[in-house]
């Protein structure tokens, strides 16, 4: 079932910031879905910001569940909700990018899950390289992509994207999230990227 504006129902559930799931009205959904939100919550992940171009213009939302799929063929892996206002803008568009969220960007990754909001107004991007999806300053890099499969996740899609262009674009610490806090990676004295 949809929000309609701020409105929502009783028995929607917040899984992740902005990401509600309509739960059953099975006896003890309220607290298997806080059980199964405290228990997962506990695995760090990385923040990202998927986008696309329709034609009434860009659309974005924040995505934790973001990972490489294949390297041959290169195959990313997204996981949204159906709830999504985003997904059908991408899925009419057939393409997307994925912003990989730097540590100072908890305002952007805020922003993208605030629901109804005009997330674009104030927002410099450029259109990425491939497919002329928003492209977001500021991240640590992105992905651009063209929509390769479709499979059913329960309450969520899983979108794997075929990657057309690819970009490491800064060298900070990664925006994180965990048990429902943001957070930032630690690089140790001594870290540096992998060569070879």
């Amino acid at each position: 079932m949809q929000e309609s504006g701020d409105q929502r129902e009783a028995d929607d559930f917040e899984l992740r910031p902005g990401e509600m799931v309509h739960l059953s009205h099975e006896p003890g959904s309220d607290a298997a879905a806080l059980r199964f939100r405290d228990v997962l919550g506990r695995f760090a992940t990385g923040l990202t910001v998927v986008s696309a171009t329709g034609e009434d213009g860009p659309v974005g939302m924040t995505v934790q569940g973001f990972l490489s799929l294949s390297l041959e063929p290169p195959l990313v892996l997204v996981s949204m909700a159906r709830t999504s206002r985003a997904w059908p803008v991408i899925e009419r568009a057939g393409t997307f990018c994925v912003t990989i969220l730097a540590a100072d960007q908890q305002w952007l990754a805020e922003l993208m899950a605030t629901r109804g909001a005009d997330k674009f107004r104030d927002l410099a991007w450029t259109p990425s390289p491939a497919t002329g999806s928003p492209l977001l300053p500021g991240g640590l890099g992105h992905v651009d992509c063209r929509v390769e499969a479709v499979h059913d996740g329960g309450d969520h899609l899983l979108v794997v994207g075929r990657v057309l262009d690819l970009s490491a674009t800064g060298d900070g610490e990664a925006l994180l999230y965990h048990r429902g806090r943001y957070g930032a990676t630690v690089t140790r004295p001594g870290d540096g990227p992998r060569t070879g």
